[in-house]
């Protein structure tokens, strides 16, 4: 019989290979490594520490070849809408921030706005199609979130991009570092700062 530590793990590593290979985000990865599993809908669920981990192993091991390209790609994606939405203090999160993306994942960017109906102004500006939606925000209270798809070339394909609404008195907060002390996102200096630091390899 498996152990508890066993078990989570095993959990891990399936959602591990469902984010990379189907592009699932972590919630979904794992509720659906669980069904996979046969396991109780009372099982418990690993950590998205855990998980990413499991990510980072898995790409290690089966896309070592490929994902450091597909991340540079989709970082440099990132930049272009960062800076054609500076006026709303962008900060990339996600896979593309902390290098696990590959190019089935998308792009979320948090924006911090004096008032929430700018942001939607800016993409119309821009002649973007989007969908409005509502998503949990940093603390559970519901926030608006714009989707819509931008070209990437470098992967020969579209991308999906994700802005999070949020106030902008929300933005010291959301500068606090996670459980490992790393930053949970960052603004556009500090993902170029990344992709200086984090060389192809």
């Amino acid at each position: 019989m498996r152990s508890m530590e066993t078990l989570t793990h095993e959990l891990a590593a399936h959602a591990a290979r469902l984010v990379v290979e189907e592009g699932l985000d972590y919630g979904g990865a794992k509720r659906r490594a669980q069904k996979l599993l046969g396991l109780p809908a009372r099982t418990a669920l690993p950590d998205n520490d855990l998980v990413e981990s499991e990510v980072r192993a898995y790409l290690s091991l089966f896309h070592a070849d490929t994902q450091p390209a597909e991340l540079a790609a989709l970082r440099r994606l990132a930049l272009r809408w960062m800076q054609r939405l500076a006026e709303f203090r962008p900060h990339v999160t996600g896979a593309v921030w902390n290098g696990t993306a590959t190019r089935r994942s998308d792009v979320y960017l948090q924006l911090f706005c004096d008032d929430p109906k700018s942001a939607e102004i800016a993409l119309i500006d821009h002649q973007v199609s989007y969908q409005a939606r509502s998503v949990g925000g940093f603390h559970g209270a519901p926030v608006d979130a714009l989707s819509f798809s931008s070209s990437c070339p470098e992967l020969g394909e579209a991308i999906g991009v994700h802005l999070m609404i949020h106030d902008h008195d929300d933005l010291r907060g959301a500068l606090r570092p996670g459980r490992q002390g790393q930053p949970l996102r960052g603004d556009h200096q500090a993902l170029e700062q990344r992709m200086q630091t984090e060389p192809l390899s």
